[in-house]
């Protein structure tokens, strides 16, 4: 921690390691500003890791984020502090107060290689966070294999030797000796100039839609889901399977606006979520060239340059078929495990159905988990929505209620790659503007 002109200090803190936490590190730190980025997982990367492609260009989205994931950790002014969280803020612009706590990750991340030998060998499996639950994990793991830093954790809630002290095989394998079961949580005090708070968002579960068979029908998928099942890296390598004999779908459906614009779920709309599904269909088409695609919207949001391109290529080269109209229900086949959709074609004013094999829901971007915790801690306003609030969306996109504090991404409001980037870049050179005074 340096202190600058006029008793301000010289470093910034990140909170949030996703692709907009990690730009705003990348150009405060080419500033010659030192950077604490604080990451609640044990990796940084945040959503776009769990993504196949980006829009509009359909780029491999784990190849362009990886390589600025290690400058961040190879980058000698940035300090990671992964699988942490922010607990008190004291202080002023200039000169915050804040403690971080570090949870106990139980394996000593400065003699561990990440090799895989624990993984290997853990007897324990767990659902697995990252593939949407589609899969397992073992109790000590790597969130991917691209994870920064490449260093493993326990999850304490399953492990063996830590909940009931047995197992304790990590331990014995590793040649490292990395494995710590006395690991406790620590408090890590920092003094920092300025702050940016980037921590993301949630996806919105619609468990509660009982219409469209979401955990009742087995070939009915969130798009987050249907993103890992997609994704070559994925629970099934890139495949998509039907249940209940694994059977590749010939036709697939994406519902829009499932939970959103809705008086008692989501009542906004999230922005993406239409071009979202047109890059899925696209993606399925790829990976099998007689794939139909019906994209079923009430208002068909394309929003940045190049997307209306893009919304017709879909529609010409890649199967695609607009469906004006809002499905009503979902009712599976029993025999066939097919899926028949209701919903009224609102242009010939007629309640027709569909039969496909496959469903992908499109649900609404939320505030991230512990936005309104945060918020309170770092005493600065949230929106009506709950997203953290900007003094002003179209002149002031950066500056929160707070002089000194500053957001970036989707915890602001709902929005792609792109401007999340952007608008890191913005609050970047904010935050410099407070502290360049010592570069």
């Amino acid at each position: 921690m340096r202190r600058a002109v006029g008793g301000k200090m010289k470093d910034a803190l990140v909170i949030g390691g996703g692709v907009a936490g990690i730009q705003a590190a990348l150009d405060l730190a080419e500033r010659g500003i030192h950077v604490y980025m604080v990451e609640k997982e044990p990796s940084i990367g945040g959503r776009m890791a769990l993504l196949d492609k980006t829009m509009s260009t359909n780029d491999c989205s784990i190849c362009i984020l990886a390589p600025k994931m290690n400058e961040c950790f190879s980058h000698p002014n940035i300090d990671i502090l992964e699988y942490s969280e922010v607990v008190s803020i004291d202080g002023k612009e200039g000169n915050f107060k804040v403690k971080v706590k570090r949870k106990a990750k139980y394996v000593d991340a400065s003699k561990c290689t990440g090799c895989g030998d624990c993984m290997e060998k853990c007897p324990t499996e767990v659902p697995n966070k990252f593939n949407s639950y589609l899969d397992k994990r073992r109790a000590i793991y790597l969130p991917f294999p691209q994870s920064v830093p490449r260093k493993a954790t326990i999850d304490a809630e399953y492990c063996l030797k830590i909940k009931k002290n047995r197992c304790g095989l990590c331990q014995k394998i590793c040649k490292a000796e990395a494995i710590n079961y006395d690991d406790k949580d620590k408090i890590v005090e920092l003094e920092e100039g300025a702050i940016i708070v980037a921590i993301g968002l949630s996806l919105y579960e619609p468990n509660d839609m009982k219409e469209y068979g979401y955990g009742i029908y087995d070939n009915v998928h969130t798009w987050m889901e249907y993103e890992r099942l997609i994704n070559a890296a994925g629970p099934t390598h890139g495949h998509l399977h039907c249940s209940p004999d694994g059977r590749r779908p010939r036709k697939i459906a994406f519902i829009q606006c499932v939970g959103s614009r809705d008086v008692k779920r989501c009542q906004g709309c999230s922005t993406l979520c239409c071009m979202v599904s047109i890059k899925s269909a696209m993606l399925a088409y790829e990976h099998y060239g007689d794939i139909e695609s019906y994209i079923f919207y009430s208002d068909l949001r394309i929003f940045s340059k190049r997307f209306y391109e893009y919304s017709k290529r879909g529609e010409k080269d890649y199967n695609i078929k607009y469906i004006h109209g809002r499905p009503g229900e979902i009712v599976e086949d029993k025999k066939t495990k097919n899926l028949i959709i209701y919903y009224d074609d609102e242009k010939e004013g007629k309640v027709k159905k569909l039969e496909v094999e496959m469903v992908i829901l499109a649900t609404p971007i939320m505030p991230a988990e512990g936005t309104k915790k945060l918020a309170s801690i770092l005493d600065i306003e949230t929106d009506e929505y709950g997203f953290i609030k900007a003094k002003d969306y179209l002149t002031n996109p950066v500056e929160t209620s707070k002089p000194g504090i500053f957001v970036a991404g989707c915890c602001e409001r709902p929005k792609d790659i792109t401007e999340s980037v952007i608008q890191a870049s913005a609050a970047a050179a904010k935050v410099a503007e407070i502290i360049a005074e010592v570069v």
